[in-house]
């Protein structure tokens, strides 16, 4: 039996789109000028399957919502069309479905920082929810072609320089004005296989996050 270690690595593989092709894409969850949206790396397996955003029972997105005031209760998976009707959206940095991160390939999760830019310029929310620090991590590698130092990586609010969609100015090809662009808050990853951080710490680090919306609504 091989040892979980060894698991583990075999489990983070490249798999070619060709491995979940039979499972359906997970639609976007967005509508203009919401308050926040939330963006995952890509949909699981589970995720996909029921068509439902963070589906799989061991994920905690929708009990930490709830705990951290951005839902007056524990919302179903089932219910994650309804979202916008309090401010809410849903998208991913890569849209095809994996078991897990590691089944992506590099190009893949570079080719989702621009793709999300876009989104984000079109539907032009208050804020960008990144739920978790590897997916900060890639779009950082995208912005400037190297990890995160340690000290520059920090969870909740970052600097206005990093906001996302930004317009500089009108181009000759568009009527849209100059937009400052979403806030960005980088909050943990909500994946039952992410145990670097315990509960608690999680809520603690979601919780400013679910106040800053209380008072935008």
């Amino acid at each position: 039996t091989p040892s979980p270690a060894k698991r583990r690595r075999e489990s983070s593989k490249y798999a070619p789109p060709s491995k979940y092709a039979h499972l359906p894409p997970l639609l976007d969850i967005l509508e203009p000028n919401l308050i926040a949206i939330f963006v995952g790396f890509n949909p699981g397996v589970r995720t996909a399957t029921s068509g439902h955003a963070y589906a799989h029972p061991s994920n905690m997105f929708w009990k930490l919502l709830h705990s951290s005031g951005l839902t007056d209760r524990r919302w179903r998976p089932e219910e994650d069309g309804n979202l916008p009707t309090i401010g809410l959206g849903n998208t991913n940095l890569v849209d095809r479905p994996s078991k897990n991160a590691g089944e992506l390939s590099k190009q893949e999760m570079a080719a989702g920082t621009p793709i999300l830019e876009e989104k984000v310029r079109r539907y032009k929310p208050d804020a960008v929810c990144i739920v978790g620090k590897s997916i900060w991590e890639s779009i950082w590698r995208y912005r400037y072609g190297k990890n995160p130092k340690p000290n520059e990586f920090k969870y909740g609010w970052q600097d206005e320089r990093e906001n996302m969609g930004k317009i500089v100015q009108k181009s000759d090809t568009s009527d849209e004005e100059p937009w400052s662009g979403a806030r960005v808050f980088v909050a943990t990853a909500t994946s039952g296989l992410s145990a670097s951080l315990k509960p608690a710490e999680k809520e603690a680090i979601w919780k400013p996050f679910g106040e800053w919306v209380q008072q935008r609504r």
